[in-house]
C-alpha cells in the first residue's frame, strides 16, 4: 500500500496576493474617449493642466470689489459704484475712489484688491456705504489658486470618478487616454446548479454565484463573456477553458478547485496549461486556484485577441460556496484586476475599529469575519459565520480581518476593512 503524498502548506493571505499581483502586469492597449464618457476607467497618461485654475483672479463673494487704499476712515466709507460685474464678463480696470459691482465667480477687474461681502454693506443710490474694513485679498480667490498651468493633475493608473472627471474638465479636457477594459470570461461548474425561474429539482440550488461575481466584474469595469454553466465533466471544462483563453485577460470560474472526483477545473487547468497555487490559509475561502491557460496558434484573429504579446491568459479558481467566493473576489480579484487595468493603488483602505462582540474561539487560518458598524460606533457579529450563508454579506457593512489563532474579546480594536473599499 503506498503512502499518500503529504499536502503542501496553505499559503499565507498576504503571500497569496503577493504572487497574483507579481504577476499583473497593466495591459497592452489604450484608446481615447470623451470625458464625459470615462467613468470608472483608468488613465493611461497623466493629464497636465494646460492653464491656471481659476485662470483670473475671482470673486469669491457676492459683493463690492474696492481698492483697500481708498477707505479713508476705518470701517466707514462711501463709494460710488463705477460698474457692475456679473460671472462671465471682462471688467474695467477700477477707477480709483470707486467701486465695483461683483457676484461670486466674476473675474475681479484690475486694480481691485478686495471683496466687501455685501452683508457688510449698505446700498445708497448710486454708491455704497463699506462697514467693514478688508484686507487685501480678502474674499478674492487668486488666480492659480486651484491649479497651476504645466502641473499633474490627474496620473497615469487613476481610476476615474465622478470628481476626476470634473477635475479633467475644469481644465478642458474634452477626451482622455484610458486603457481599454480588462477581458475576463467566467464560467461555473456543478450539476445540481440550477438557474432562478428555472424548476428546481431534487438535490439542486440555484446559482447565485453566477449574479453575484458577475455584478462584481462589471461594477469594477470588466468586458465580460458569461460562458454560464459548464457540466461537470474534464472534457468540456477544458473545451470552455480553451475557448476562453482565446480572446481574454482573465478566466474565472467557480466552483470545482478542490479534490474531490467531481472536482475538475484543477485537472482541466493543470492539462491546458499551469496551475501556481490552490489553497490559501483564509476563511471563508481555502481552495483558491492561480494559473494560466494557453492560447491556440495565433490565425490571424489580432483583433480579439487581448494581448498579441501574450501566449496564455490568467486563470483565477474560486470556490464554490457563495461567501466564499464573494470574499475571495474582493480580498484577491479584485486587486489582481485593478493591477491588469493599470491601477496603481489597489489595496483596500482599513479601519481600526472596537469589538462589541466576544469571539472566544480562535482558528488557524486567517477569518474575515462579516461584521456591521453599530450606532455606537463599535462593530457587531453576524450571528451564523458559515461559508453557505450568504445573508451575512448583505446584512454586514464589511469584514473583520482576524488574525490566524486570534481569539477576539469584546472592547479591543480590530481590522475592518468596509465593503465601501471592497466594491469600489
Amino acid at each position: 500500500m503506498s503512502t499518500p503524498m503529504p499536502r503542501a502548506p496553505m499559503l499565507a493571505t498576504a503571500e497569496a496576493l503577493a504572487t497574483l499581483l507579481s504577476a499583473a502586469s497593466p495591459i497592452a492597449g489604450t484608446e481615447s474617449i470623451p470625458t464625459l464618457d470615462a467613468l470608472n476607467r483608468v488613465l493611461a497618461a497623466d493629464v497636465t493642466s494646460p492653464l491656471d485654475v481659476p485662470p483670473m483672479n475671482t470673486s469669491s463673494m457676492d459683493g463690492y470689489a474696492i481698492r483697500t487704499a481708498d477707505l479713508t476712515v476705518r470701517d466707514y466709507s462711501r463709494l460710488p459704484v463705477s460698474q457692475r460685474i456679473p460671472a462671465g464678463h471682462a471688467p474695467e480696470p477700477l477707477k480709483p475712489g470707486t467701486a465695483a459691482r461683483i457676484f461670486t465667480g466674476a473675474t475681479v477687474p484690475p486694480g481691485a484688491d478686495a471683496i466687501v461681502m455685501q452683508e457688510q454693506t449698505e446700498a445708497a443710490d448710486t454708491d455704497v456705504v463699506i462697514l467693514h474694513s478688508p484686507e487685501p485679498g480678502e474674499w478674492i480667490t487668486a488666480q492659480g489658486a486651484d491649479i497651476r498651468s504645466g502641473s499633474v493633475i490627474l496620473p497615469a493608473g487613476t481610476r476615474l470618478t465622478p470628481q476626476a472627471l470634473g477635475l479633467a474638465a475644469s481644465v478642458g479636457c474634452a477626451e482622455l487616454a484610458v486603457r481599454r477594459r480588462v477581458k475576463v470570461a467566467v464560467f461555473f461548474t456543478g450539476d445540481e446548479l440550477t438557474m432562478p425561474g428555472e424548476p428546481l429539482k431534487p438535490g439542486a440550488i440555484y446559482n447565485s454565484n453566477r449574479f453575484t461575481l458577475r455584478g462584481l466584474l462589471e461594477k469594477l469595469g470588466c468586458e465580460v463573456t458569461d460562458y454560464g454553466i459548464v457540466a461537470d465533466k474534464l472534457d468540456a471544462t477544458r473545451a470552455t477553458l480553451r475557448e476562453a483563453a482565446e480572446a481574454h485577460d482573465l478566466i474565472l470560474t467557480c466552483g470545482g478547485v478542490s479534490v474531490g472526483e467531481e472536482d475538475h477545473v484543477k485537472p482541466a487547468v493543470e492539462a491546458e496549461g499551469r496551475l501556481a497555487m490552490w489553497q490559501i490559509a483564509m476563511k471563508p475561502g481555502k481552495p483558491l486556484a492561480f494559473g494560466a491557460v494557453r492560447r491556440a496558434a495565433r490565425r490571424g484573429e489580432t483583433a480579439a485577441a487581448p494581448d498579441s504579446a501574450s501566449a496564455e491568459t490568467f486563470f483565477i479558481g474560486l470556490p464554490g460556496n457563495p461567501v466564499s467566493s464573494f470574499a475571495t473576489f474582493l480580498l484577491f480579484v479584485r486587486p489582481f484586476i485593478l493591477s491588469l487595468a493599470g491601477v496603481q493603488a489597489v489595496a483596500p483602505r482599513a479601519l481600526s475599529l472596537r469589538a462589541d462582540f466576544t469571539q472566544s474561539k480562535a482558528d488557524r487560518r486567517n477569518e474575515f469575519l462579516r461584521a456591521r458598524i453599530n450606532p455606537a460606533g463599535g462593530l457587531d457579529l453576524f450571528p451564523n459565520q458559515s461559508s453557505a450563508v450568504l445573508t451575512s454579506t448583505v446584512w454586514g457593512d464589511g469584514l473583520i480581518d482576524n488574525p490566524p489563532n486570534h481569539a477576539i474579546s469584546a472592547g479591543e480594536t480590530v481590522r475592518f476593512i468596509p465593503f465601501s473599499e471592497l466594491l469600489n
